[in-house]
């Protein structure tokens, strides 16, 4: 038991990245899109070496599932740039796992996404995923902290 649970700590953030991106359900999970919860977290909140690299490789796959070119890749890197030269927000130790830091990097995110093609539809749709993110971060991350004590 211990040996599996040794595997989980090491791999669960590369492993649900994965499963996430793969699992892609048109309504439920468009294109992956929810792989962006542990590359936020694991990226930002919960570094691990060499996941930043990993990240933006399954960003670059998002974006190529969205037909997006390098869209959420270079809001990743754009995140990325801006959290590595401040050290006004310690997002390690904030509460909540950092969601508040996670709706605003969605949020830009959709945002964008909603004024590039104003229907009422794409509305409806980017609005239902801005919800579906953030209310799908608490359990994702409960998760590592249910394997990482």
């Amino acid at each position: 038991m211990c040996e599996v649970k040794n595997f989980l700590k090491k791999y669960m953030p590369f492993i649900m990245t994965l499963f996430l991106w793969r699992l892609s359900i048109y309504f439920w999970n468009p294109a992956g899109i929810l792989a962006l919860i542990p590359i936020f977290y694991y990226t930002f909140v919960r570094p691990i070496n060499g996941f930043a690299i990993f990240g933006l490789i399954f960003c670059f796959l998002i974006d190529y599932r969205c037909n997006l070119p390098l869209f959420w890749t270079c809001i990743y890197c754009l995140f990325y740039a801006v959290i590595g030269f401040q050290n006004y927000v310690d997002m390690q130790h904030t509460n909540n796992n950092a969601i508040h830091i996670f709706m605003l990097f969605i949020g830009i995110g959709i945002l964008l996404l909603i004024f590039s093609g104003l229907t009422w539809a794409n509305l409806i749709n980017n609005i239902w995923l801005f919800i579906w993110l953030n209310v799908l971060y608490t359990p994702i991350t409960a998760i590592d902290n249910w394997i990482k004590p």
